[in-house]
C-alpha cells in the first residue's frame, strides 16, 4: 500500500492525482478495519479523507498549521503525519488518541475534543504569528455541526479583523451528530444550491472572503481550491460540500447512527456486542414521552446530542414541538430553559457531564440567579464513563454543587431516579439538576421518597454505630459493600444515602457525632470542592474523623477504570482497611 510509505505530508507531494486517489481508498479501508474492531468516530472521518489529503498536499505542515475543530475528524490527518502504524495493526490501535494530541506529533497543535473552538484557537495562532513577524498559513477546519456553537460564531465574527493570512475550511456535510438545527444551516443550503453565488452569505456578512467547492470529496477540485488560497494575505472561508460517511454505505444511509460507533461487523454494519439491556438513557426518553402526553408544558432540550439520553428519531417525532434541539450550543440551551421555566413551561435539558462545563456561566447567571425552575439531567457523570482526557466526566459535582439556588441530586436506583425526575419537573421553588446514574439499572432495595421539597435531608438506610458511610449516587453499592465487610470485622456501620449533593443535612450529621467516631464519604467524581469536603468541613471542629473518597484533581487520558479506581483507593476492601487503621 502507498500509505505505508507515507511518513510525513512531504511524501504526498511527489504523488500523482491517481496515486492520491489510491491513498484515499487505502485510508478508508484502514479506517473501516480499525473502527470495526476498536470503535470510534466513523462518519466524520470517512467524509474528510479527500480534504485532508488535499490540505496536506498543498500546505506545508507543521510550518503551516492545521487546527481541526472537535478533532474527531482527524484520523486521516494522523495517518498522513507519521502515525499510520496505529491504523495498520491491532497491537498499535491505542498508540494514538481519537483526537489531535500535541504529545503525539508536531503536526497537532492542541488537544481538542469539544466543539466550535477551532476558529478561535487557529485565530490565536495567526495572531501570534503576526506578533512575532513570522509567516506561514494557518488553517481552521470546522463543520460537522460545529458552526452552531457560539464560540465558532464569535471566532468568525472577529476573524476578518486579523487582516492577514487566515484560512477557514468549512466542512459542510449537512449533519451534526444528528440533523442540523438553526437558521445558519439554511444559508449553507442556499449557498450549496447556488454554487456559492447567492447574495445572502453568512461569511461575507462577517467581512470574510469566500469561495465554494461543490465537489468536496474530489481531490483535484480541493487541490485547486487550496492552491488558490495558499499564502493569501487576508482571511477567507473555503466552503466544501462533503458527504458524511462517504465510502461506507451503512454510514451514508444512516448518518446519525454512524457518527460514532462501537465495534461492528464491517460487512454488515451490525454491532458486534449490542447493548440489549435497558439503560438510563432509554428509560429517560420513554418516561418523558409518557409525561409529555399528559402535560403539554414539558419540553425536552438537547444541545445536538439527542442519543446521549435516548432521543431516537422515532421518539423525537413523537415528542413533536415538545422536543427542541438547539444545535451544539449548551449555553443557549440553559438560557432557553430558564426562559421557558419563567414563562410557565417545564424544561428538561439533558447534557453530558463533560459538556455542561461549557454552560457554567449560564447555569449560574441566567438560571440560578433568576431561580427559575428548570431541570438539568447530567449524563455520564462518573469516573467510570468516558475516559478520553477531553471528555472526562469527573468535574460536574464541584462545578454545580456550589452554585446557590441549584438543587443537585444523586439517585441510586431506577425508582429513586424516576421519583426525583418527576418531582423536579413539578417543583417550582428552585432549578434542579439530577446526576443520572451510570450503573446498571437495578430496583431500589430500600424505601424511596417521592417528595424532595424538604431540601438536604439524607436517608439513613441502615442504622449502626462507630462508623458511618455516606455513599453518594453511583457509589452507593460500594458503600453498602464496605458496610458488609465491616460487619465481618464486628463493626455495625451506619449506611447513608445522601441524595442531595448540593447541601448538608446538619441535623443528621450532628446526630452521628453521638455514636460515631469515623465518617466516610464516597463520591463518583473529583474530590476537590466536592461533596466530601462539605462533610469534612462540618466535622472539622469536632472529634469525628472524616475519610473522603473520590478522585484526585488531575487530567487523565484513556485510563484503565479498575486501575484508576484502585489508585484512588476507591475499592471496598481498601476503604475498610483505611477505616480499621483509623479506629485502631
Amino acid at each position: 500500500m502507498i500509505i505505508e510509505g507515507i511518513k510525513s505530508p512531504n511524501d504526498l507531494k511527489c504523488l500523482s492525482v491517481d496515486e492520491l486517489k489510491q491513498v484515499a481508498t487505502e485510508i478508508r479501508t484502514l479506517l473501516i478495519e480499525k473502527l470495526s474492531h476498536h470503535g470510534g468516530h466513523c462518519g466524520p472521518n470517512f467524509g474528510m479523507v479527500e480534504a485532508t489529503i488535499a490540505m496536506h498536499y498543498v500546505f506545508d505542515s507543521p510550518c503551516d498549521k492545521i487546527v481541526f475543530d472537535v478533532s474527531h475528524q482527524s484520523y486521516a490527518h494522523k495517518m498522513l503525519t507519521g502515525r499510520v502504524e496505529a491504523f495498520l495493526s491491532a497491537e498499535h490501535y491505542d498508540d494514538v488518541s481519537g483526537y489531535t494530541e500535541p504529545s503525539e506529533s508536531v503536526h497537532d497543535h492542541f488537544t481538542i475534543g469539544h466543539t466550535s473552538t477551532a476558529v478561535s484557537l487557529a485565530g490565536g495562532l495567526a495572531k501570534g504569528r503576526d506578533l512575532r513577524g513570522e509567516h506561514g498559513n494557518v488553517i481552521a477546519v470546522v463543520g460537522d455541526g460545529s458552526l452552531s456553537g457560539g464560540e465558532a460564531l464569535e471566532g468568525l465574527d472577529w476573524a476578518a479583523e486579523l487582516g492577514t493570512n487566515f484560512i477557514i475550511v468549512v466542512n459542510d456535510n449537512q449533519m451534526s451528530i444528528a440533523e442540523n438545527h438553526g437558521g445558519l444551516y439554511a444559508n449553507l443550503a442556499e449557498l450549496r444550491r447556488t454554487n456559492g453565488e447567492c447574495s445572502c452569505n453568512l461569511f461575507r456578512a462577517m467581512g470574510l472572503d469566500y469561495i465554494y467547492v461543490d465537489k468536496g470529496n474530489d481531490i483535484e477540485a480541493l487541490i485547486e481550491a487550496f492552491s488558490k488560497v495558499k499564502d493569501i494575505d487576508h482571511p477567507i472561508v473555503v466552503h466544501i460540500n462533503t458527504l458524511k460517511g462517504k465510502g461506507y454505505e451503512p454510514a451514508v444511509l444512516d448518518k446519525e447512527r454512524w457518527h460514532w460507533s462501537m465495534p461492528f461487523d464491517a460487512a454488515t454494519g451490525e454491532l458486534l456486542n449490542p447493548i440489549e439491556v435497558e439503560t438510563y438513557n432509554e428509560l429517560t426518553a420513554t418516561h418523558l414521552l409518557k409525561r409529555m402526553k399528559d402535560d403539554s408544558r414539558i419540553c425536552a432540550i438537547t444541545a445536538g446530542t439527542p442519543g446521549t439520553w435516548g432521543w431516537t428519531p422515532e421518539r423525537r417525532a413523537q415528542a413533536g414541538k415538545q422536543y427542541v434541539d438547539v444545535g451544539i450550543a449548551e449555553e443557549h440551551a440553559v438560557a432557553l430553559a430558564s426562559g421557558i421555566a419563567k414563562a410557565g413551561g417545564k424544561p428538561v435539558f439533558g447534557v453530558a457531564s463533560s459538556f455542561v462545563q461549557r454552560a457554567y456561566d449560564q447555569v449560574s447567571q441566567d438560571l440560578c440567579i433568576n431561580n427559575n425552575p428548570a431541570t438539568i439531567l447530567v449524563l455520564w457523570g462518573s469516573l467510570m464513563s468516558l475516559n478520553d482526557v477531553t471528555h472526562l466526566c469527573h468535574f460536574d459535582i464541584p462545578l454545580l454543587c456550589n452554585i446557590p439556588n441549584l438543587v443537585y441530586l444523586a439517585p441510586t436506583s431506577r425508582e429513586e431516579y424516576l421519583a426525583m425526575l418527576d418531582w423536579s419537573i413539578d417543583y417550582r421553588e428552585h432549578p434542579v439538576a439530577i446526576r443520572v446514574p451510570v450503573v446498571p439499572i437495578a430496583p431500589a432495595k430500600y424505601p424511596v421518597d417521592t417528595d424532595y421539597s424538604c431540601l438536604n435531608k439524607y436517608q439513613v438506610v441502615k442504622q449502626g454505630s462507630k462508623v458511618a458511610i455516606l455513599a453518594l449516587g453511583n457509589f452507593f453499592e460500594m458503600g453498602a459493600s464496605a458496610v458488609r465487610l465491616l460487619e465481618e470485622q464486628g463493626i455495625n456501620a451506619t449506611l447513608v444515602n445522601p441524595r442531595f449533593i448540593s447541601g448538608v443535612d446538619t441535623d443528621l450529621l450532628n446526630k452521628l457525632t453521638n455514636e460515631h467516631s469515623v465518617v466516610v464519604t464516597l463520591e463518583d467524581g473529583v474530590l476537590d470542592g466536592g461533596f466530601g469536603e462539605k462533610i469534612a468541613r462540618f466535622y472539622g471542629p469536632t472529634a469525628v474523623k472524616t475519610l473522603c473518597y473520590g478522585a484526585r484533581k488531575q487530567f487523565v487520558d484513556r485510563y484503565s477504570r479498575s486501575e484508576f479506581l484502585a489508585a484512588n483507593r476507591l475499592v471496598d476492601t481498601m476503604i475498610v482497611d483505611d477505616v480499621l487503621k483509623v479506629l485502631k
